[in-house]
């Protein structure tokens, strides 16, 4: 699981700024910082679009991997932050295929980033889970050096790859190389675990590696100590990525996020297996219950 200037219109500011109270000034006289203590939290609910670029910064043009070509997003987060209730993120998978105004051949999720940026992307999934006119509220693009940094930020990652792990690609120089069992691991090597896609399970596998590193990132983020180089790490990754959150947006879901003692509800949603007619690409069951992402 693996792995921001504002792309396209931006929510209106007035109506959201009143979701986020004004900060108090007292939390500074404050010594410990706890989730309760980061920030002031949302009043509502807020959902945001992370989109996992391929590339290795927001402005490279290509995604250095294989096969070479524009950067896409490998990877789709819908996460909603909510004020009662527990975290919830839906995986949206890259290879779902959708059928696009003038488009004669469906195209993949994926590849949407690169026709249109966070912009066309944020519409897309609006429409595809039939959510209200301004969800998602925020969006956030993570390039894999900003994964590297959010990672090795907080000290590395205590996870435990299901299986071992071995690519290699000598035209890239890149290596991909992990052993199963639990371990601590770096942004580097957090990097080559999302990244890894394995031949029999192919983007599915890669989506079961996600949520082993979120569920780490949560827990690491929760110990002692960590919280209070949220801000110090929020500021050493905002040129790195592309949102239209702020730094104390960013805070204040963090903190919600985090007090919430309920387990991370992670989702994804039901597809039909690849066939020859789409080629890798997949369609999403016929059955398939509505809303596709319900509300807690």
């Amino acid at each position: 699981m693996a792995g921001l200037a504002v792309a396209g219109a931006v929510v209106g500011t007035g109506a959201l700024a009143l979701v986020w109270p004004k900060p108090d000034r007292s939390l500074a006289l404050r010594e410990e910082v706890t989730a309760a203590t980061l920030a002031p939290k949302p009043r509502d609910s807020i959902t945001v679009l992370v989109i996992g670029s391929d590339a290795e910064t927001l402005s490279g043009a290509t995604n250095q991997a294989a096969p070479a070509g524009p950067a896409n997003s490998d990877t789709l987060l819908l996460v909603r932050v909510n004020r009662q209730g527990p975290l919830q993120v839906l995986q949206l998978p890259s290879e779902l295929a959708l059928s696009l105004p003038g488009r004669s051949e469906p195209v993949a999720l994926g590849e949407i980033y690169r026709q249109g940026g966070a912009q066309l992307t944020r519409e897309v999934v609006r429409e595809l889970l039939e959510l209200k006119d301004e969800a998602p509220e925020r969006f956030i693009v993570v390039p894999r050096q900003a994964l590297r940094t959010l990672v090795d930020g907080v000290g590395g990652v205590e996870v435990s790859p299901p299986r071992r792990m071995a690519y290699k690609d000598k035209s890239l120089g890149y290596t991909i190389d992990l052993q199963s069992g639990l371990q601590r691991l770096s942004g580097a090597r957090v990097e080559q675990m999302v990244r890894f896609r394995d031949k029999w399970l192919g983007e599915s596998g890669r989506r079961a590696n996600q949520q082993v590193v979120l569920q780490g990132l949560r827990e690491r983020l929760t110990q002692p100590g960590q919280l209070a180089q949220l801000p110090a790490l929020v500021s050493a990754m905002s040129s790195q990525v592309e949102t239209n959150l702020s730094p104390r947006e960013m805070l204040s879901l963090l903190a919600s996020a985090l007090d919430n003692p309920e387990p991370m509800r992670i989702q994804t949603l039901p597809l039909k297996p690849a066939t020859k007619e789409f080629s890798q690409l997949r369609q999403l069951e016929a059955n398939a219950p509505r809303p596709l992402w319900p509300k807690p």
